[in-house]
This record gives C-alpha cells, structure tokens and sequence, in this order.
C-alpha cells in the first residue's frame, strides 16, 4: 500500500486485515512473538465485537496471549512476550479490555496488578466476584472461579465499590 508515511499501513496490520476480513487462520511471528498455534482471528474478533471493542491487531495478539495463560498475567510480563511493543499500547489495550468487561484486574500478593479473563457471562458484577490466590513460591496468581467473595455486611449509608478476596500459600505445582 502506497502513499505519505502517516497513511502507511505495516505489514502486519495488512496480514491481519487480511484475514480478518476473509476468517483466515494466521501463524507467524508477529511483534517479535512466534505464534506457533493457527489461531482463528475471525472468533477472536467477534469476541472483541461482542463487548464492543474496535479490533486492531495488537488487541488480537494481547487477546490470544491471555487466552492461552494459566495464571494471570501483569504488564511487566506482557511486555516480556510483546518485545518489540510499546508498553503504552499494551498497558491502554488492558485497559480498554477491563472497561468492556473482557478481563478483570487483581492486585497481588507483592502489590502487582495483573490480568485475568473473565469466564464467559461474567459482569464483574458483586455475583461474578470470586477468590483469587498468590502462590509465594513461584509468585503466580490464580483466579478460583468456583469459590465466589462472600458478601459482606455493611452499616447503613456504607457504599461498597470493590471487595477482593486473596488467599495466599503454595500452589499445587510448587507444593507437589
């Protein structure tokens, strides 16, 4: 694609686009990642639609990467996988996923906060809170959708705006 430097579009956003546009599967290596799994751009995209996210291809790639996780991730550690990304881009995309509902944030154990996806149905409304744990050893945090935040209890005129719940200990992994 061709005309002045501001409209040019990078190789990447033309893959993308691309496939976006004909529901292609991509592998490749993108912003210094080796995505080895084809991964189907087009689901990913009408997750993005579905909560009303304008897709572009790093909100594609930070989507596929928390996908993929076990544990939730923090900034530090995204950048770690996107190299050669900008980390405004990265921490506004995270952002922008947690205002549509697409990921919840949870300060852990060291005062880090990272990234989780929600599970599908999830408001991050006082039903959908659940526990979270810090693993000391290997320093992961996980979310336990199964064991919900009680509610609390709280004086007349008290307005609740967030409960957490974190447990702390060793994981599975670490302890077996």
């Amino acid at each position: 694609m061709t005309g002045s430097n501001n409209n040019k579009i990078s190789p990447v956003k033309e893959v993308l686009t691309v496939c976006l546009t004909n529901g292609i599967s991509f592998s490749g290596i993108i912003y210094g990642v080796n995505v080895k799994n084809k991964f189907k751009i087009k689901e990913l995209e009408e997750l993005l639609t579905a909560k009303k996210v304008r897709t572009t291809a790093m909100r594609l790639l930070v989507l596929k990467t928390l996908q993929k996780q076990k544990a939730a991730i923090g900034l530090q550690d995204l950048e770690s996988v996107f190299e050669k990304a900008d980390r405004i881009t990265l921490y506004r995309t995270l952002k922008t996923f947690e205002e549509k509902g697409l990921i919840h944030s949870i300060v852990d154990g060291n005062g880090t906060t990272k990234y989780a996806l929600c599970k599908e149905g999830c408001e991050c409304a006082p039903k959908d809170m659940h526990v979270h744990f810090y693993c000391q050893n290997c320093r992961e945090t996980f979310c336990l959708p199964k064991s919900k935040v009680p509610e609390v209890p709280l004086p007349e005129h008290f307005v609740p705006v967030e409960t957490t719940l974190l447990v702390k200990g060793v994981c599975g992994k670490c302890s077996g």
